[in-house]
């Protein structure tokens, strides 16, 4: 999801979760947590319809 975001692939809800075959409810729980857990700066461009980041972000999942 990060790397779809990242690169502007993201599209919607619907098209995020068809191009990793989860369900849209499981879209919006993994953003949410990107979001809360994770500080990722995701919005989403109601004109292009798109998830996006509002700046550069690279996610550390290391540990």
């Amino acid at each position: 999801m990060h790397e779809l975001i990242k690169d502007n692939r993201a599209g919607n809800s619907e098209e995020l979760s068809m191009r990793l075959g989860i369900s849209v409810r499981s879209v919006y729980n993994y953003i949410t947590y990107m979001k809360s857990e994770l500080n990722a700066p995701i919005t989403y461009d109601s004109q292009n319809k798109i998830y996006c980041y509002e700046r550069e972000c690279e996610l550390n999942f290391g540990g």
